[in-house]
């Protein structure tokens, strides 16, 4: 004890012990959720769009109760999906002003807590969009928000991680190019069509009386999505955003 209590005498004044990888994800994203506070970008402009897009659907092709509930459920997540592509773009476009991305890379950070603190807060944003857009949705088509809000917001949490986990990477991989926005929405939009394709049906069937319990064959797609990217996403994301 009385040697251990000498070592730690004797180590130098500034030699500091690296965060852990759970602290450096967090660094991450509590950096971007205080320029999201100043700056509000990319909720604000994110859910603007997100609600237009609502809004636009609704007046063009509401047909009354009969297709409300079929209408609805693919407008709640193409509206979602579209403002994710834009959330995404925003969200990365501040790491290519003036080298930022660079300057995370060469910080003693991992490659891969990097790729997880930029999940966790566009899967932030994306919840807080998809706290907006729901309701609207349902207010637009007429739906009993309290009969299905639990369950959508189950289908939100299974779905929106492996859109989150997919545009994080892939986002990182375009960040440098100059068509970034448009390169990352044809890549994204093929790539996220399971797990999209399954939260549409996913709530169609929960609109039609659906009990959540025989839902599962959805939520297991949309599980095994998430775990393909968010695996993939900490353990590529090194490589791929390598020059």
């Amino acid at each position: 004890m009385q040697h251990a209590a000498v070592a730690r005498e004797r180590a130098p004044e500034g030699a500091r012990r690296l965060p852990g990888w759970l602290a450096q994800t967090l660094l991450i994203l509590r950096k971007d959720l205080l320029i999201e506070a100043r700056t509000g970008e990319v909720v604000v402009t994110s859910g603007f769009f997100a609600v237009l897009v609502v809004v636009l659907a609704s007046l063009s092709l509401f047909g009354g109760p009969a297709s409300a509930r079929l209408v609805a459920s693919g407008v709640i997540w193409l509206s979602i999906t579209f403002a994710a592509v834009l959330a995404l773009g925003k969200s990365w476009q501040r790491e290519r002003e003036e080298s930022a991305l660079d300057g995370l890379l060469v910080a003693p950070l991992a490659p891969s807590s990097v790729f997880a603190g930029k999940l966790l807060g566009v899967l932030l944003f994306l919840l807080i969009i998809s706290v907006v857009v729901i309701p609207l949705t349902a207010l637009f088509f007429s739906l009993d928000l309290t009969s299905y809000g639990f369950g959508l917001a189950l289908i939100a949490l299974g779905a929106l991680p492996g859109v989150a986990a997919a545009g994080t990477l892939f986002g990182a991989m375009t960040v440098r190019t100059g068509a970034r926005d448009l390169i990352l929405a044809i890549v994204l939009f093929p790539l996220v069509s399971p797990t999209l394709l399954a939260a549409v049906a996913a709530t169609r069937e929960l609109f039609g009386g659906t009990p959540l319990g025989e839902l599962g064959d959805y939520f297991r797609l949309m599980g095994v999505f998430d775990l393909v990217f968010v695996a993939g996403g900490v353990g590529l994301f090194g490589t791929l955003v390598e020059r």
